[in-house]
């Protein structure tokens, strides 16, 4: 068996689909569908059972079967978050409790770490301490869990986080703020032919990773079990926020660029430029191309257009 929290939700869902394309099935999703919108991620994915997050535990006393990988994805994503203990318990207690049983019964452990734990990117984008300042309460938590997981030492089975970066593509319709600038720029096209940047967003470059380069980072340590670490996962390139309405307008030439004030309440709290060091992951083994930025929002665009943003 394979369990994948937050399977309802944009990467888990989508990894959900890559298990599926792999031939497999035999998944417990484990999720919150208090936005019931996430459903509509569920619909076309092969799984054997779904189990609420606040069941989960114990649900896992009542699984007989082997349980090969845990892939961890759920968390509280929202980086406006200012309740810190609600953020500690969700990415931080709960991650905690479920990589100890991983542990002690020898299951693979893939999760979701974040490359907001660099703050503001002054000292690099390295898997090193040196390089990590997190900004907010959500970079925080994902730090103490990386933290958490060094201070352990060597383990007994495969342990891998992995840092996204700018993440964007299908099945994220749920997020609502905090889905990518893509989705938001293709909504706002739709409704009156522009797209609205953040005045300075052509010095706002951030490394923007499609979700299926995601999914098949993941499948690599999925075939590869004797990997363990944590790794960046983002394309090693930085883009800027009005490159990507210049990829639209390839697909749609009349669209038009609105420039708006930056919030005040994302002042001291917003990364204006991350790039993912690769030369870990590509150390190990990992020989997979990216999409480039015009690639990845070329195909996002069409399924926005074709199925809603969904995979069906």
């Amino acid at each position: 068996m394979y369990i994948v929290t937050g399977g309802a939700g944009f990467i888990g869902s989508n990894i959900v689909k890559g298990l599926n394309d792999r031939g497999i099935d035999d998944i417990l999703i484990v999720d919150n569908l208090s936005n019931s919108q996430k459903h509509l991620n569920l619909n076309r994915l092969k799984y054997r059972d779904y189990v609420d997050k606040k069941d989960f535990f114990e649900f896992l006393g009542y699984i007989e079967e082997d349980i090969d990988v845990i892939f961890h994805q759920g968390a509280c994503s929202n980086t406006m978050e200012t309740d810190g203990r609600y953020m500690m318990e969700n990415n931080y207690e709960f991650s905690r409790e479920l990589l100890l049983f991983a542990l002690e019964k020898k299951i693979r452990f893939i999760y979701a770490s974040s490359a907001s734990i660099y703050g503001n990117g002054d000292d690099g984008f390295v898997e090193a301490e040196e390089c990590e300042y997190p900004l907010n309460i959500y970079a925080f938590s994902k730090f103490s869990f990386d933290n958490y997981i060094r201070g352990l030492g060597k383990l007994n089975s495969q342990v891998v986080g992995l840092r996204y970066f700018n993440v964007y593509g299908p099945q994220e319709n749920h997020k609502g703020s905090m889905a990518s600038v893509a989705y938001h720029f293709f909504n706002q096209m739709k409704e009156d032919n522009k797209v609205k940047l953040f005045e300075g967003s052509k010095d706002f470059r951030r490394d923007f990773i499609h979700v299926q380069d995601v999914v098949d980072v993941n499948m690599f340590f999925f075939e590869n079990p004797k990997l363990s670490g944590i790794f960046n996962c983002g394309t090693g390139k930085a883009r800027s926020f009005f490159d990507i309405a210049e990829a639209m307008k390839e697909s749609y030439p009349d669209v038009e660029v609105e420039f708006v004030p930056f919030p005040e309440k994302l002042k001291g709290k917003y990364q204006a430029y991350t790039q993912a060091d690769l030369s870990k992951l590509r150390e190990i083994g990992y020989e997979g191309d990216f999409r480039t930025l015009e690639e990845g929002v070329g195909e996002y665009l069409m399924v926005l257009e074709n199925t809603g943003g969904y995979i069906k």
